[in-house]
């Protein structure tokens, strides 16, 4: 295989690009070790020291953000636990109260009960005596009114 042939440049028949090691390659060369060799001190030295101080603060940062991540985890898990607790508290105070309701409610229908009992037996007794009041004067007033009806059918007075 021809090596000319796989490079388009030199396939054209162009000549090689020729380079020149001279005298400003060397002074470029003691130039950039010697900017190299002052800068590194002055400036990639404190320049890497930043980045490692970020680097470290950025881990502290991350560090903390986890830790307090953790903390709020725990304090929400000890609040709903808190809150499960005041909730559970708060549902027996209820049925508690409910069944003192219930109770006093009872006691309050059954006194009303036993009064409403107590008004009917005594209307009842008083009826009772009045009818027997009505009785007694309606039976000590029959001749009187017997003598009065047959009075006024007869149309002349009856004597008893």
């Amino acid at each position: 295989m021809n090596p000319n042939a796989m490079h388009p440049l030199l396939a054209s028949g162009a000549s090689p690009i020729a380079v020149d090691f001279d005298l400003t390659f060397l002074a470029q060369v003691v130039l950039f070790s010697t900017f190299v060799v002052v800068l590194k001190p002055l400036l990639f030295d404190p320049l890497l020291r930043v980045f490692e101080e970020r680097e470290r603060r950025t881990d502290g940062a991350k560090r903390e953000a986890r830790e307090m991540d953790e903390r709020a985890g725990e304090l929400l898990t000890r609040y709903e636990a808190e809150i499960e607790k005041v909730r559970r508290e708060a549902g027996i105070e209820r049925e508690r109260l409910r069944a003192e309701t219930a109770k006093i409610e009872a006691q309050i229908m059954a006194e009303a009960r036993a009064e409403t009992a107590r008004i009917l037996e005594d209307s009842k007794a008083k009826i009772a005596a009045e009818v027997a009041r009505m009785r007694g004067e309606l039976a000590a007033a029959q001749p009187a009114l017997a003598a009065e009806i047959a009075a006024s059918m007869l149309g002349r007075e009856v004597r008893q």
